[in-house]
């Protein structure tokens, strides 16, 4: 059925930048997308989530964190992120188009591979599995899907990141596994976790099913072929292809080893292995290939499609010495001559045989001189000691663009490709990537944004919010950022958390325990609309006792705060010692009175340490928070005993 017509994205402009032209593949978890980019003129391939994953908010988050860090890996045998969006409930990723197939179709028409040309599949991948697992990542779900077979013979790898991204939708769900359960390794069967190691596994059984054309296990549900990983060794693929060289039989042991510990570290280490046995393999290795009937499409090898040709023209045929007397080859062979007396020789036959034994001379000495290099180790080395060292080992250097890493310092080397260990013909090209030092992120400008728009432009920075904080503001207006910690404009660690001061807006001030004439300044000067109500009899006469709303409740500006107040009814406030008819100028309680300063509009420190200088103790309290002393209790000019306590309100 012609997609144009059925797929709705296909013609369409998405995220005004990628025209889709056609639907390439439909897979479980996204659709595959052939597009151009209208904005770099280039033909990409658009790999677009299902809209299930795309409406769970936890898989688009780490789906980006996951894209970003494989777009930050550069490697040959990577297929190349490009970019990461989202429009409308389109959540994409747009790719490196790779025309070709993928190893999956290339076992479904040719059926298993010869020895040497599985190794020369399984090299490149595990070179790209490598250069991810040195750079901290990990892939989850190797297997032929995963794998694509370029027209021009390169091998790509591609979904890297992919079944994380999908493990933060499934994380709280019991008994779901994430990967394709033919190669899932038992640590991933039995805990969910995954590591490099999980990587080497499945690249085991993929190599496995190379070498002999079907997995190790087959079960009628899922689970008993789960189960037979966890408890099940794979076996040798000689006992079920005779043939098959014991180093290919050693290679998988190593790889499919249940207890990880006994796998190689990672899949750089599995690299050298299958380098090695590639190298150790004759040409001609293991048992002839099954050859499909009927016309068969390019072959998947790197090196591209092999011309046809006679099953005797690659392998050696063994048999014995009657049989070439026997049978319909036996019709072919020359008539035996007829005796003649002495010898006579032919010339003819003696200058081909001359010739033809200078030829293999030549070749022998041509093969001779085709010496190869073994990639020499220069990670964590400066860049420029590891150029001259590459260089003096027969190697074309190619400084790659550096990279930002956490551990190495900067200007020393963090990979190679080809890896280290690797055996190349001399002259080969090797690119170094150096450190570009720790990745530093300035903090966004998140003031006047809401939290969760803050939230949103933080985590596209790669970033991440720490504690939220509410402070009274009557500038900022309720619910926005009024600052950050640390502040805007500061370069931080990819992933550090950044604390946010959102505006509570305007707040209603304490001014319980003001004088009634203070507290209706106080507030009409904030904004507010006091109403008085009178309530109890007090010490202190006309005095704030209560308050609705109550201190740091959220309001608007003009609300009305309704004061209950101590009765007042003109009665003078005495201290004690007037009271018991004691002159202020004297004595009150055997102590010499002191004069209460005034220190209303005064800054808070200065009033503070001047009233402190009088023998006052000091009581602050907080109303709108403005840093000038808009209340004060008792009020200046009373004369006071040494000691007593003065609030005052800023």
């Amino acid at each position: 059925m012609d997609t144009t017509l059925t797929d709705p994205l296909v013609g369409r402009l998405l995220d005004g930048r990628y025209r889709v032209e056609s639907r390439i593949a439909r897979g479980g978890m996204a659709t595959v997308y052939l597009a151009l980019d209208v904005r770099l003129d280039r033909t990409v391939a658009v790999k677009v989530m299902h809209r299930t994953l795309a409406e769970d908010p936890a898989f688009v988050r780490r789906f980006i964190g996951e894209a970003k860090s494989v777009a930050s890996l550069s490697h040959p045998n990577v297929v190349h992120v490009f970019d990461q969006g989202t429009d409308g409930d389109n959540v994409y990723l747009s790719m490196e188009y790779v025309p070709g197939r993928t190893l999956r179709d290339v076992l479904r028409t040719r059926g298993r591979l010869p020895a040497r040309e599985a190794l020369e599949v399984m090299i490149p991948v595990l070179a790209a599995l490598g250069a991810a697992h040195q750079a901290g990542m990990i892939h989850r779900d190797v297997k032929p899907e995963n794998v694509l077979l370029a027209d021009d013979g390169r091998v790509k790898v591609v979904d890297f990141g992919l079944a994380r991204a999908i493990e933060a939708t499934n994380q709280t769900r019991t008994g779901v596994m994430i990967g394709t359960i033919g190669y899932m390794s038992p640590e991933q069967v039995t805990a969910g976790a995954a590591d490099a190691r999980s990587d080497v596994y499945a690249a085991g059984i993929m190599l496995f099913e190379l070498i002999t054309g079907r997995q190790p296990y087959e079960g009628d549900t899922p689970m008993s072929v789960a189960y037979r990983h966890v408890h099940d060794s794979v076996p040798a693929p000689s006992s079920l292809l005779p043939g098959t060289p014991q180093l290919l039989d050693a290679l998988v042991a190593q790889a499919t080893a249940r207890d990880p510990a006994m796998r190689p570290a990672d899949a750089t280490a599995l690299l050298v292995a299958a380098v090695e046995a590639h190298r150790t393999l004759p040409r001609e290795s293991g048992p002839a290939p099954s050859v499909p009937t009927g016309p068969v499409g390019p072959a998947a090898s790197p090196q591209g499609p092999p011309p046809p040709a006679p099953a005797a023209a690659n392998h050696t045929l063994i048999q014995p010495r009657a049989d070439l007397l026997t049978g319909p080859a036996a019709d072919l062979a020359p008539p035996t001559p007829k005796a003649r007396g002495g010898f006579r020789p032919n010339w003819f036959l003696i200058a081909l045989a001359v010739v033809m034994i200078v030829a293999v001379g030549v070749t022998g000495w041509l093969f001779s001189q085709n010496t190869t290099i073994v990639v020499p180790s220069l990670v964590g080395k400066n860049v420029n000691a590891a150029e001259t060292e590459a260089r003096q080992s027969g190697l074309v250097v190619e400084i790659g663009k550096p990279e930002n890493d956490e551990k190495v310092p900067k200007g020393n080397v963090i990979r190679t490709d080809p890896v280290a260990g690797t055996e190349v013909e001399d002259k080969s090209k090797i690119v170094i990537i150096a450190s570009d030092g720790p990745k530093r992120i300035a903090v966004p400008n998140v003031v006047g944004l809401s939290e969760a728009e803050a939230r949103s432009k933080l985590a596209e920075a790669g970033l991440g919010v720490d504690q939220v904080r509410k402070q009274p503001s009557d500038t900022v207006p309720r619910g926005q950022v009024m600052r950050t910690s640390p502040a805007v404009g500061n370069r931080v660690r990819e992933g550090t958390k950044v604390g946010l001061v959102m505006s509570a807006g305007l707040v209603a001030p304490d001014v319980k325990g003001m004088p009634r004439d203070q507290a209706d300044a106080f507030l009409r000067g904030a904004g507010f609309v006091p109403e008085f109500v009178e309530q109890t009899d007090s010490a202190q006469p006309c005095t704030v006792i209560a308050q609705d709303p109550q201190p740091n409740a959220e309001i608007d500006k003009g609300a009305v705060i309704r004061l209950t107040l101590s009765q007042c009814n003109n009665i003078e406030w005495h201290w004690p010692w007037e009271i018991n008819g004691q002159d202020e100028n004297q004595q009150g309680n055997g102590q010499n009175l002191v004069v209460i300063p005034n220190v209303m509009y005064k800054d808070v420190k200065a009033a503070r340490e001047e009233l402190r200088a009088s023998g006052m103790k000091v009581h602050v309290r907080k109303g709108l928070g403005r840093g000038r002393v808009l209340a004060q209790r008792p009020p200046g000019g009373q004369p006071v005993p040494p000691g007593t306590e003065v609030t005052i309100w800023h």
